[in-house]
């Protein structure tokens, strides 16, 4: 089963896909532009259409999704947590 996609393999986010995703699963997701497969284990709960962090990110790193910087952290990330607005900031403004 696919958990979560992304498109470029240096991404440190991915989309989830699918609902139920729980604290402690193992989440498999698929590199769109690779066609492989990867893994993480989800540390928190994460809503379908939300965010999963891949890789440890450290407030002021960039975040990559789709293969363009999104924005940038403002509290840290651990790979398997949920990543949104909460820790994640634009920096348009």
């Amino acid at each position: 089963m696919i958990h979560f996609v992304l498109h470029d393999a240096r991404d440190s986010v991915a989309v989830v896909v699918v609902e139920g995703v729980q604290a402690g699963m193992a989440l498999n997701g698929w590199i769109m532009d690779e066609d492989r497969m990867v893994g993480v284990q989800a540390r928190q709960d994460i809503p379908i259409g939300h965010k999963v962090a891949l890789v440890d990110l450290s407030p002021g790193d960039t975040v990559h999704k789709y293969g363009i910087d999104i924005g940038r952290v403002v509290a840290p990330i651990k790979a398997g947590e949920h990543a949104h607005v909460h820790n994640i900031k634009t920096k348009r403004w």
